[in-house]
């Protein structure tokens, strides 16, 4: 007759056995997060390029001007009284972009500068992801360039407008491409360039128009950097020779950045029309205290104390129509130098500083084009005007900028 035999279980076993499962569901989690998952790897969403008017005619571009995003719901605003907001953060910034996507239905998006506040925010990535997660989220094509502040975090220039590149529908550019001359089928960046994010974005006519494969409308971004000493004196940055030599390069060159020729259209042999988009207003935006002006100068223009020729070049170049910048967050007017429009975006972000009573704002740009029959011509017409973050999102101070008979 056979004895069944009973295991006993001791203590000590049991609690090794527990010891080791747990050491090594840790060890396979904590390899988990250091090994790189293929299908967690998240491709960037892409613009389509080129940019292009849409079957309407028209192109329409929201500008974004000093976001100032801190850490989202964690980050005060400024200048907001009690009686407006029972409670603000920057997710009120996230709204107001939200509803301006919502109603006005851009075909671009331009934000300038200070797009975060980099001394608010210990991680300069995560406050960039959420003050970009409306334009992402929308899939509509957009680009940036940086303010003063965007670096006072923990990326620098250079990291912030790589960065900037990589996110969804972005189609910023850390720098201008040119082409290589040892593979004419690639690009390369630009050396010798001052600053990061000057680059050219083309905008080609409607599809199934003979325009669509000619670039009708350049938009051109520049880099007008941060804070710098001169002479023992602290100032704020410039947009420096080099920068201003490419301009005047692109402007004389025979083809765009996507190789098409600028001057082979089939309606005008002339460049086609430019708009310029950069944070730190120049010098002479002050001549303007004293012409016509459209909208609200509320505080001195804070500038660089160097004149660099800005606006002689630009004038020089003879395409360009307007130029959209912010930096001074209580001015949103329009004026007209030399030719060229200057137009403030007005402060957009509740955590940048403002004025108590006066809605935050952004810039709308109207860009249509002409037609005869059922066949698009050139442009018509440049218009702009600008929306409030009230209840109603108020349209406000519409004006035309430039038009083909001007």
């Amino acid at each position: 007759m056979a004895t069944a035999t009973c295991f006993k279980w001791s203590p000590t076993i049991i609690v090794l056995i527990i010891l080791l499962t747990s050491l090594s569901f840790l060890h396979n989690q904590f390899l988990y997060h250091l090994t790189v998952h293929y299908d967690r790897v998240k491709i960037k969403k892409t613009a389509e390029l080129p940019l292009r008017f849409n079957f309407a005619g028209t192109f329409k571009i929201l500008q974004v001007a000093d976001m100032h995003y801190g850490q989202g719901v964690l980050t005060r605003c400024q200048d907001v009284s009690p009686e407006e907001f029972k409670f603000c953060s920057d997710l009120n910034t996230t709204r107001f972009l939200q509803r301006l996507i919502q109603v006005e239905k851009p075909d671009f998006l331009a934000f300038t500068g200070d797009n975060i506040f980099g001394s608010s925010t210990p991680d300069a990535a995560e406050s960039l992801f959420k003050a970009f997660h409306p334009a992402m989220e929308s899939g509509i094509p957009w680009a940036a360039v940086l303010g003063n502040h965007d670096q006072e975090s923990t990326l620098n220039r250079e990291e912030l407008m790589s960065l900037i590149s990589l996110m969804d529908y972005s189609v910023s550019q850390l720098n201008p491409l040119v082409n290589n001359l040892s593979d004419h089928r690639e690009s390369i960046l630009l050396n010798g360039i001052d600053g990061f994010g000057n680059y050219n974005l083309s905008v080609h006519g409607p599809y199934g128009s003979q325009l669509a494969n000619h670039s009708i409308l350049n938009l051109l971004f520049l880099d007008s950097g941060d804070r710098v000493t001169v002479e023992g004196r602290k100032t704020y940055g410039w947009i420096r020779k080099s920068q201003l030599d490419w301009l005047q390069g692109f402007s004389q060159a025979k083809q765009d950045e996507h190789g098409h020729c600028n001057y082979c259209g089939p309606l005008s042999r002339e460049t086609p029309p430019a708009l310029g988009f950069f944070h730190i207003p120049i010098p002479e935006i002050r001549q303007l205290y004293f012409q016509k002006i459209i909208g609200h100068l509320q505080e001195a223009v804070a500038c660089s104390s160097v004149d660099a020729g800005v606006l002689q070049t630009l004038v020089s170049m003879k395409n360009i129509k307007g130029v959209f910048i912010g930096h001074d967050h209580k001015n949103d007017f329009c004026g007209n130098l030399d030719g060229i429009w200057f137009c403030y975006g007005g402060g957009f972000g509740y955590h940048g500083y403002g004025k108590m009573g006066w809605h935050r704002r952004a810039r709308v740009v109207l860009v249509e084009l002409a037609k005869r029959g059922n066949t698009w011509m050139d442009l018509k017409r440049i218009s702009t005007w600008k929306r409030l973050d009230d209840e109603l999102l108020s349209k406000i101070d519409d004006q035309v900028l430039w038009d083909q008979h001007s």
